[in-house]
This record gives structure tokens, sequence and C-alpha cells, in this order.
């Protein structure tokens, strides 16, 4: 188990979230607000600043959904997690994208059911990069790692992730609230099948993504605002859109669907106004 998280090689100005947008100096870096602490907020962490409070709070008052919406997404994190590793069998994990340590982290719900299995996190926040440790935790008999570095260069993070896991054997990757921060003049669609590229047929792909076309506008707003905000820009797309990213792999039931309805444990889990789409696919071995 690797105890220490890496040492940092972030260039000034580089960003959260496995994503390195245009933004201020380090020395302005709690000045703006940033996703992966506004995301923090939202689910009841105490990990962010003032800007980034500003900016969740004003997103509450513009879309009262957000706070159920990444609630949900967090718990749909954990069911498809669960799902992988008790029912599709995977041992192996790529979350790209980490975000700040919540509960029901990956390596927690997955070595809860199978201790051996391997997890690798990804993310390019100073802040997620200091909380390493936390992520590191692993079972004994399994492993976990750390990788700083940019969605937007998946060559590099395959490279480093090989470190850990067995790219021979399947791999679930994961890619849950971060492909919206992909603008489309950086390929989103072509990173996802570069990754997919490099995995054994029997890997899985999750996918949650902010969706243009659940509910009344209210995410349009919000986003809107909060690209004023943020040092990343969201760029919102439809159900149909989203499909594009599982293009050559096989949904699992129930298919692309809010993030509410996938698998809920609960009916009331299925009731929550959530505004994403989510799905789980297998690559084949076609």
């Amino acid at each position: 188990m690797q105890c220490q998280p890496p040492a940092s090689n972030r260039a000034p100005g580089e960003t959260p979230s496995g994503l390195r947008p245009s933004g201020p100096p380090l020395a302005q870096y709690a000045s703006v607000a940033h996703v992966a602490r506004v995301y923090d907020y939202l689910l009841g962490g105490k990990d962010n600043f003032a800007a980034d409070r500003e900016a969740a709070e004003q997103a509450m008052r513009i879309n009262p959904a957000v706070v159920p919406t990444a609630r949900a997404n967090r718990a749909f994190l954990a069911r498809a997690t669960r799902y992988l590793t008790a029912e599709a069998g995977l041992r192996q994990f790529l979350d790209i994208g980490t975000g700040m340590p919540a509960g029901s982290n990956i390596h927690e719900v997955a070595q809860s059911v199978a201790p051996q299995s391997r997890v690798v996190y990804v993310d390019h926040d100073p802040i997620v990069l200091s909380h390493a440790r936390a992520l590191l935790i692993s079972a004994p008999e399994g492993r976990t790692d750390f990788v700083e570095a940019d969605l937007r260069q998946p060559l590099p993070i395959l490279a480093e992730a090989a470190r850990t896991l067995d790219f021979g054997r399947p791999v679930a990757v994961i890619l849950t609230a971060i492909l919206h921060l992909v603008q489309d003049a950086d390929q989103p669609y072509q990173l996802v099948r570069q990754l997919v590229g490099a995995l054994a047929p029997g890997s899985c792909v999750m996918i949650s993504h902010a969706a243009a076309d659940i509910g009344n506008g209210d995410m349009a707003s919000m986003a809107s605002r909060l690209n004023e905000l943020m040092a990343q820009q969201t760029v919102l797309r439809t159900r149909e859109q989203v499909a594009g990213f599982f293009a050559g792999l096989d949904l699992v039931e129930p298919g692309l669907v809010r993030v509410a309805d996938w698998r809920p444990a609960l009916a009331t889990d299925a009731a929550s106004p959530a505004q994403m789409w989510a799905g789980v696919a297998i690559k084949p071995q076609r």
C-alpha cells in the first residue's frame, strides 16, 4: 500500500478534477470557485473556500435540484461500483476526476466486496492531492494509488495507472461528473475512445453527465451562472449526446437513465429530481 501522495508536478494555474483550464495563478487559487470544492459543499463537505460556497449558494438559488442531483450522483457512484464488483466481477478500478474524498469512496465500496480490489484515483486539484492519504488507505489484500494528471492527456494516465493496474485484464474506468467539464474543442469523445481502446474485453465504463434535457431549464441557467464564477466551464449535453460516449460498448440494464433511476436501492431514491444522465457499459469481446 502506498502511504504517501506523489510529489506534485502541477504548473501554476492548473486546476482540479483532471482538467487544466486557463485560470488564475496559484496565489489566487482560493479566491476563484473550483468545481471539486463546489461539489464538496453541495454534498455537505468542509473542504471548500468562501468563493466555492458563494458559487454553490447561487447555484442552489437558481436551481434547487442541484443538491439532490449531487447526492444522487454520489449514490449512483456507490451503487454502480458495488455492481461492478459484486455482479460484474471486476477487481480493478480507474477513477478519473476523483474530487474530494467523501462517504463511500470507490476503494471502500469495492474492497468491502472484494478486499483484493485495486483502485487508482486520478485528479489534478492540489487540495484533492492533499487528501490523497485518505484515498490511499487500502485493505491489506488490495492496493490503491493516486495519479496527478489531466483527463485530456489519457495516455500518461494509462501509463501511470499501469503501475497498479493490469490492463491485460478487465478494468472499470469511472468518469462520473467529469465529461461535462470537457469542452467540445478538447474532443471528449476521442478521449473516451482512447481510454476504451486500452481496455481488455470485459472491462466496463461508468459515466454520469450533467443533462441539457432534464427539467425546465434551471440546469442551463445554473450552468451559465457557474461558468461566470468557476475556473471550469460546464457543457450540458442531451441524452443522445451522452449516449455517444458509449459507442461500441454494451450498456447494462437499465441503460442510459437519470442517475437516480440507475438501479435505485429504494423507491425514494428514484423520486429524486436529479438532472444527470448515467450509465454503465461493458467492452464486448468483438
